[in-house]
């Protein structure tokens, strides 16, 4: 076993909640050093992106239909595809304090998920190939470096990439060594949230598979370290394909060759000073690394029950403080649809999580523990693994009950003694066959395994508010008293990020204000 592959199992486990003990941060919320949640680049030229809102787009239960027409790449759809992906939903409002709710959602929203953008020569945007950031605040494109090259001549008319990567300080500053965690399930959020978006243009969305990340560093800019401050440093997560056709095969090679050696703009400083932490440094190094090429599988169909459109229901995505107890209770049309809807692949390669679930009040079930199975290979591994009085009840495909009891006591427990877990219709686990799949495809293995999970925590929140219920995702947990319960006693499989669903309580007390109001 190598030393990054060490690292990255020592991380895991040191950063474990316990009851005895949670990972290790400040202990306090330091407010004068809050870093600034949206990054912008002094010298880089802006470009503002015209406003979507009165935009047509389909109704959310269709854009899953592969026939949906591709729109052209125009600096309009551009501007939908950000907008109702990674731009802001809304800003909220108490007294003197104002923060904005982006489409894609965030651990604690602090949002340390950023986007970039490459695009081939296109009207109004540049007459060469152009790589620019996306910055949400003001909806605009800061221009980095222009190009010539020949790299989307192989390429599906209407193609262009589009990198995501993370600013671990923003989540540093309130989760401390925990927080790199949060940061991986956020690039999984702004995955699927920009997947969503890509479908409502009809684009097909994948991702840039078997890469290198001092690749995808010197295709962002973030070698040029002169251009950022060390503690705000960025890192690449990902890079994606968006094009009207699917299993494009792409070379970077070229596009790595034609890239200028420096680029416009240097990051403005998001916080006046900063905490340092050891272990995120170490996880850092050894999660950079290079991605392996994994088995790719097809996907499914999804039966949905008809909603609002697109656009409307991406702005409304909150995340929920509180769950109405009195009012939990979900039919099972609703329940099966919330579950069907994150059985499929996200990102087009084998699932590894699947969700163990808490039943507190589905209509004709029995309260209790349950099992969705994502990847059918885990079933027999999860049968000997799993505390053997469990009955694996098949009540579904691919869904079994293990134990039948009331859980909303443990899931409150174990959610480090949050009410949410326990007062919605039901809370999950999701657990992710771990150290097989570190050790077969390395240590970057382990960053996408909390995409996986971010993904699916996407697509619930997503699929929760188009059947007017409410959901949240829960970082703070206590990993091992889960693991514990299902009888898991080594780290062939982890639970990475639970997530709770029912029906809010909204503080009525806050002001919503749109989205742009700022820019009026």
């Amino acid at each position: 076993m190598n030393n990054n592959i060490n690292e990255i199992l020592t991380y895991h486990n040191e950063t474990k909640h316990a009851p005895s003990r949670y990972a290790r941060s400040l202990g306090y919320m330091d407010w004068a050093t809050q870093p600034d949640p949206f990054r912008s680049y002094k010298g880089a030229p802006s470009l503002s992106l015209p406003m979507s809102l009165n935009n047509t787009t389909p109704p959310y239960h269709l854009i899953f239909d592969k026939e949906v027409p591709a729109a052209p790449l125009l600096i309009e759809s551009i501007s939908q595809f950000f907008q109702f992906s990674l731009g802001l939903a809304a800003w909220k409002q108490a007294g003197d304090n104002k923060w904005a709710l982006r489409c894609n959602a965030s651990s604690g929203n602090l949002q340390p998920s950023e986007a970039y953008i490459i695009l081939p020569p296109l009207d109004k945007i540049s007459t060469q190939c152009s790589l620019s950031h996306y910055a949400p605040k003001e909806h605009k494109l800061e221009k980095l470096c222009e190009f010539d090259s020949t790299f989307f001549d192989t390429l599906e008319k209407g193609s262009f990439l589009v990198g995501l990567s993370s600013i671990t300080w923003r989540e540093v500053w309130k989760y401390g060594e925990r927080a790199f965690r949060y940061c991986s399930l956020d690039a999984g959020h702004a995955f699927r949230a920009l997947q969503v978006s890509a479908m409502m243009l009809g684009w097909k969305v994948q991702v840039v598979s078997a890469t290198k990340d001092s690749e995808l560093s010197r295709i962002f800019g973030f070698d040029q370290e002169h251009r950022y401050i060390k503690e705000e440093a960025e890192y690449p997560d990902m890079l994606l394909s968006i094009s009207p056709l699917q299993g494009q095969k792409i070379s970077l090679d070229t596009l790595i060759q034609d890239l200028p050696k420096e680029y416009k703009g240097s990051a403005y400083i998001l916080s006046r000073s900063h905490q340092a932490w050891e272990m995120i440094e170490r996880i850092e190094k050894a999660s950079f690394s290079d991605s392996v090429l994994r088995e790719e599988v097809s996907s499914l169909p999804i039966p949905r029950l008809p909603s609002l459109e697109s656009k409307d229901l991406v702005l409304k995505r909150r995340s929920a403080q509180m769950m109405n107890p009195k009012n939990a209770s979900l039919s099972q049309e609703q329940f099966y649809t919330l579950l069907n809807s994150v059985k499929e692949s996200m990102d087009g390669f084998e699932n590894s999580a699947n969700l163990v679930l808490f039943v507190h009040e589905v209509e004709g079930l029995e309260k209790g523990l349950y099992l969705m199975i994502r990847n059918k290979k885990h079933l027999s591994s999860l049968k000997r693994l799993l505390r053997q009085s469990f009955v694996f009840e098949e009540i579904r495909e691919d869904f079994y009950l293990l134990e039948k009891d009331d859980f909303r006591s443990r899931a409150k427990s174990i959610s480090c003694n949050q009410d949410i877990a326990a007062d919605g219709a039901f809370s999950l686990g999701m657990l992710c066959e771990f150290s097989t799949q570190i050790e077969e495809y390395g240590a970057h293995r382990y960053k996408e395994l909390y995409w996986e999970c971010g993904a699916i925590g996407q697509q619930l929140y997503l699929e929760a508010t188009a059947l007017g219920i409410a959901a949240t995702g829960i970082g703070c947990y206590l990993d091992d008293t889960f693991h514990h319960l299902l009888g898991l006693d080594s780290n062939q499989f982890q639970s990475l990020y639970h997530f709770t669903i029912g029906r809010a309580i909204v503080d009525d007390r806050l002001m919503t204000l749109a989205p742009y109001h700022h820019l009026d």
